[in-house]
């Protein structure tokens, strides 16, 4: 067991020496560059010319569907938008204004009062 045997490039066996830790009933392990990698099959040239037109093709449909997707979220971002200020520009017409030209009324309002009181500009609205 002390003495395992690896077979060499040629086919015949190398005999091992004693590994440094000394426990020569362990095995030794086999690594990546031990295993045989194939080559593979070759494609002739015109099958890989014809492979990367396709994968170019499948591309472009995909950038363009991408795009098309990225335009359409940005239409719906500024259609969100529009709404928006549409609503904003409506809540601020449809506001009840009461001008309050005696300040000393709003020294006598309470907290709760002073809290519903808004600063508007009513130049535009008058």
């Amino acid at each position: 067991m002390g003495n395992i045997k690896k077979k060499g490039k040629n086919g015949d066996t190398v005999p091992r020496g004693k590994p440094k830790s000394g426990r020569i009933w362990k095995n030794t392990k086999t690594k990546f560059s031990l295993n045989v990698k194939t080559k593979g099959l070759k494609n002739s040239l015109e099958k890989k010319e014809i492979f990367r037109k396709e994968m170019q093709a499948v591309k472009e449909l995909s950038r363009s569907i991408k795009a098309a997707r990225q335009e359409e979220k940005e239409k719906r971002k500024e259609r969100r938008r529009e709404n928006l200020k549409r609503q904003e520009e409506n809540r601020k017409k449809s506001e009840i204004v009461q001008v309050i030209s005696n300040t000393s009324k709003i020294k006598k309002m309470r907290k709760k009062q002073l809290r519903n009181i808004e600063k508007r500009d009513t130049s535009k609205v008058m």
